[in-house]
């Protein structure tokens, strides 16, 4: 255990006005609180709050911060309350402490939904005073650095928990050697003989080839002695966990990765960097790609720095990062360097971003996000994310993460923008909206008058900005039409169990399911959010489950009456997987339509002809017959080719039908029996692929009833 002194000279070393009293007074008083308390590993519980002060004194943290980590499990743990804290310690410490002890009691690694709305919770706390998270990442990563002492099952939960929330969570935050350590101790729990292998193969590669680092070092030593460049240089070889994330990603094996050695070198002047990226490049080949400055377009978080790839001593690539010292302290601290000192000073550093700010322009945009997995989904987007830095036509500098799109440049810059979009220019070319854009293009988003977003759009967006705004237009857009499907989806739901449908019945379902209100559940049930059976259960549990039970095992449909069969509807030839509605025709059955299918407008004021049906899985036919329109090239071989790859996805083609034929393309329609709706996608995927095919639709005809529908 570090006694109360040392605790204080490491943090006198860095900041000589520390108050002294306070820390040994919070020392004394979590000692006294945790009498008698031990760990997993049997040393006494205080032992951990005194390591968590340590690792923040690493980052030279300000005394509020140090004393929070010396409390951080009082009020949670003992029999410490949050007055007592507050008149011993005052009210903002106490308000840490408190916020540690709320963030400690989320279970960030339950189910999706329940962690997504810890997730929310946890942002919410970030933004009332972010020292509260750096508190709670010290004191993961000591957890963590002890896990062994833990049951196998219960390591197995903090280091999934650990990997795919605070790690990240640290990078985002800029405290990239946190990051890197939180992943490798995850790692050893997660996959231990992955790390196993990743470190023999380390220790082999050493024997064979020597101190690499020592001399690569020796040589930048040498370079920049000859330019006049006074500087720091500092060589490690990348973490394990590192080093197997690029193996999966780029599918390489161990020996084909050639940059697993990191340099960075420290600089007195920003003006030195770039004398120093000339110095390196004159000495050894820069690898194309793989330059990025942060230090004219620095990321959020307030991170600068020069990276560059190189090939070094006998071809094996390196990667240099340059920064000043100033540049250094925000990397290794990131947002934290806010509250952190430097010779007795805090707060100085004027690269430091506002942690207000920063977590501010991480939460906004999630605010009005009302889907929990959306929100998780979005959050974990923005986390993982590398940045790409782009241009509007004026010149100001966008920063997107990698991978994303036109869309996301548009929403980036305003959400009206991003609504009106309907297509882009990159470098004044125009390009189709799901291009990915590249660093240092130019973006022109070409907007108009009455467009909307579309559906398709979520499969393009992705950024969480971008996703979020997408869903909210979308169910601002079709929130009425869907309103009132529900509403007739849900009618006869309920009558179908023998019960009538009403106000009192819908805010009954809207409490059950948690949602905010009747129009809500009916705006859910409309669009396929929300199964009818589910709402019923929800009001009514018995008749729900009874309903089932009495579904006969051998109907391929659920939903129908037994004395009813199903016919599909030749209009929109409905495929198992996908969502159906059912019209009623007396004495002639149900009639099977697609929820989107255009014919189902003429039955909308004959609501009691609607069903609410499913596939029932696995007990419908092999086969369904399905219509595709093709555009394809007017050249020789072409249709071969087609049917040939229909057939290699085994798919059957029962009929071709030529709609239109001119000298460059022509026009079909191609009738193909398949198995499901998956069928269909991945048919259409592979022919979408093929270059001679110009366009692809699924085919749908109006016209093509199953039998005439008068009004009964």
């Amino acid at each position: 255990m570090i006694p109360a002194d040392d605790l204080v000279e490491l943090v006198r070393a860095y900041n000589p006005k520390t108050n002294e009293k306070l820390i040994r007074e919070a020392y004394q008083f979590g000692l006294e609180m945790h009498e008698g308390q031990t760990r997993h590993s049997g040393e006494p519980y205080f032992t951990h709050p005194i390591e968590v002060a340590a690792i923040l004194t690493e980052q030279q943290l300000d005394d509020a911060t140090i004393i929070t980590a010396l409390l951080h499990d009082t009020i949670e743990d003992t029999k410490a309350s949050y007055q007592e804290v507050a008149k011993r310690f005052g009210d903002e410490i106490a308000m840490l402490v408190d916020g540690v002890t709320k963030l400690t009691n989320l279970q960030l690694s339950s189910t999706e939904t329940k962690q997504a709305e810890n997730f929310r919770k946890l942002f919410m706390a970030m933004s009332k005073d972010l020292r509260v998270i750096l508190v709670k990442l010290a004191d993961r990563l000591h957890n963590m650095r002890t896990i062994r002492a833990m049951r196998p099952q219960k390591q197995i939960v903090k280091a999934r928990e650990t990997m795919d929330i605070y790690a990240p969570l640290a990078g985002r935050m800029g405290m990239q050697w946190m990051r890197e350590e939180l992943e490798d101790l995850a790692f050893k729990v997660l996959n231990p003989d992955g790390r196993a292998s990743i470190m023999r193969r380390f220790i082999t590669l050493q024997k064979e080839t020597g101190d690499v680092i020592q001399r690569i070092t020796d040589d930048m030593v040498a370079e920049l002695e000859k330019a006049d460049i006074d500087a720091e240089i500092f060589g490690r070889a990348k973490k394990p966990y590192s080093i197997w994330r690029k193996m999966q990603t780029k599918d390489q094996g161990f020996s084909r990765l050639s940059d697993i050695y990191g340099f960075r070198i420290v600089t007195a002047s920003e003006n030195d960097c770039y004398r120093v990226l000339g110095a390196i490049h004159q000495r050894w080949r820069a690898v194309p790609g793989r330059f990025k400055d942060y230090i004219s377009q620095p990321k959020s978080n307030g991170y600068r720095s020069i990276h560059t790839t190189v090939s070094g001593r006998d071809g094996r690539r390196v990667e240099v990062q340059i920064r000043t010292r100033q540049m250094h302290d925000v990397a290794e601290t990131g947002v934290a360097a806010h509250w952190s000192y430097r010779d007795g000073v805090r707060g100085e550093n004027p690269f430091a971003v506002d942690p207000a700010r920063w977590i501010r322009s991480l939460t906004e945009q999630f605010d009005t996000e009302e889907d929990h997995e959306d929100f998780l989904e979005a959050v974990k987007l923005e986390m993982y994310q590398d940045q790409v830095f782009c241009f509007t036509p004026k010149g100001d500098v966008v920063k997107l993460p990698r991978g994303a799109t036109p869309i996301d440049f548009a929403y980036a810059i305003h959400t009206r923008i991003g609504n009106a979009c309907v297509g882009a220019k990159i470098d004044h070319m125009r390009v189709p909206l799901w291009t990915r854009i590249k660093n240092g293009q130019s973006i022109d988003i070409i907007t108009a008058q009455g467009q909307m977003p579309q559906a398709t759009w979520l499969e393009i967006a992705t950024t969480g900005k971008a996703k979020s705004a997408i869903r909210r237009a979308l169910r601002e857009l079709d929130h009425e039409r869907f309103v009132k499907l529900g509403y007739e989806l849900a009618r006869a739901a309920f009558e179908h169990v023998g019960k009538k449908l009403t106000d009192k019945i819908l805010d009954m379902a809207a409490t059950q399911l948690r949602l905010e209100d009747r129009e809500t559940v009916l705006a859910r049930l409309g669009s396929a959010e929300l199964n009818a059976t589910d709402v019923v259960q929800a009001v009514f549990p018995e008749l729900a489950h009874d309903d089932k039970d009495e579904v006969a095992a051998d109907r391929a449909v659920i939903g129908l009456a037994s004395d009813q069969s199903p016919h599909r509807a030749p209009c929109c030839e409905p495929l198992p997987g996908e969502r159906i509605i059912g019209i009623t025709y007396r004495g002639k059955g149900v009639v099977v339509h697609t929820i989107d299918c255009d014919n189902l407008v003429q039955f909308d004021d004959q609501p009691e002809r609607w069903l609410d049906l499913h596939w029932q899985v696995g007990k419908h036919q092999a086969v369904h017959g399905c219509t595709i329109e093709l555009t394809i090239s007017n050249d020789a071989g072409v249709l071969g080719r087609i049917c040939t790859l229909i057939g290699e996805h085994k798919a059957n083609i029962s009929d071709l039908e030529f709609t239109d034929r001119k000298p460059d393309f022509y026009r079909l329609l191609v009738h193909v029996e398949l198995r499901d709706i998956e069928h269909l996608h991945s048919l259409m995927l592979a022919l979408q692929a093929e270059g001679e095919v110009a366009e692809i639709r699924r085919y749908q005809d109006p016209s093509r009833a199953a039998f005439p529908a008068p009004k009964e």
